[in-house]
């Protein structure tokens, strides 16, 4: 009799409460997390007592190579997955994140109001002449132009790495991210591939919406991390454009071109890795 009681009052709770839970369907074979909670990865307080050595450097993120393409892909919105410039683009729109003016520096100083990003993408809108079937006269209509993500094949990161004297470490803190856009003019008949900077985003601005998305593993479903993680943890490979000097800052392309500019670059990795390694003796 106990037992039929005990049963009564398990179909009772279920009723209650089961139906709302089988309801949810889970799209696959375990209830994901809601990574809309998820929270930035903490990092240490740098003091500038603390600083030893610093360096900026500026290095480009091709997105033609196979290690990034996890930032190209998907190029439509999948299973609640977009890609880096979508997400960006997400951002400014609804006003969480603020583009700066990639045409005068890279110091975070004149931000862009979403019309502006669109003009920058070529997406500004543009006034045409047409007929009106119904009455037969001329007319004049604007045409919004569309941003075309496609087109962003390379960012730019901005970085400055640091030796730290109290915890005796070579470290890195990405300061700003920049989509680079390349597209052909239609008046061109040559079609010459043109590149473009479209706007500058403040990283530690940046890294609540980066946090919150997340970009595929394609080695392992089960362990997706988020654009954050894949900065931070640096899982993306890329070359030295630029690096902080007394000649303003010039780009390595300003004085070397082709296979002596790769070298370039690769010179500039080495110095910054040998600095560490040669604070030490064995």
């Amino acid at each position: 009799m106990k037992i039929l009681i005990y049963i009564g009052i398990a179909v009772l709770m279920l009723a209650g409460t089961g139906y709302e839970v089988n309801a949810q369907l889970i799209n696959g074979a375990y209830q994901s997390t809601d990574v809309s909670q998820k929270k930035p990865m903490p990092l240490p307080t740098v003091r500038e007592a603390d600083v030893f050595w610093s360096k900026k450097i500026w290095r480009i993120i091709d997105l033609r190579e196979k290690m990034n393409q996890t930032l190209y892909f998907p190029t439509s919105e999948m299973d609640g997955r977009q890609n880096l410039i979508s997400l960006l683009l997400e951002g400014i729109k609804s006003g969480q994140i603020t583009p700066f003016d990639a045409r005068l520096d890279d110091d975070f100083k004149v931000p862009m109001t979403f019309e502006q990003v669109q003009e920058a993408f070529g997406a500004e809108a543009t006034t045409e002449e047409t007929i009106d079937f119904d009455t037969g006269e001329r007319k004049t209509v604007t045409i919004q132009g569309e941003i075309r993500p496609g087109e962003i094949k390379q960012y730019m990161v901005k970085e400055e790495w640091y030796f730290d004297k109290q915890a005796s470490s070579l470290n890195v803190r990405i300061l700003g991210i920049c989509p680079i856009r390349e597209f052909t003019r239609a008046e061109d008949p040559a079609g010459e591939v043109m590149r473009q900077k479209v706007f500058w985003v403040y990283y530690p601005e940046v890294r609540d919406l980066l946090a919150t998305n997340l970009v595929m593993n394609p080695y392992n479903e089960a362990q997706s991390m988020s654009f954050d993680d894949l900065f931070i943890k640096r899982f993306f490979n890329s070359y030295i454009v630029q690096e902080s000097n007394v000649y303003n800052n010039r780009l390595i392309s300003d004085y070397l071109t082709g296979r002596e500019a790769m070298l370039e670059s690769k010179r500039v990795e080495a110095e910054i890795f040998n600095f560490e390694q040669d604070l030490w003796e064995y």
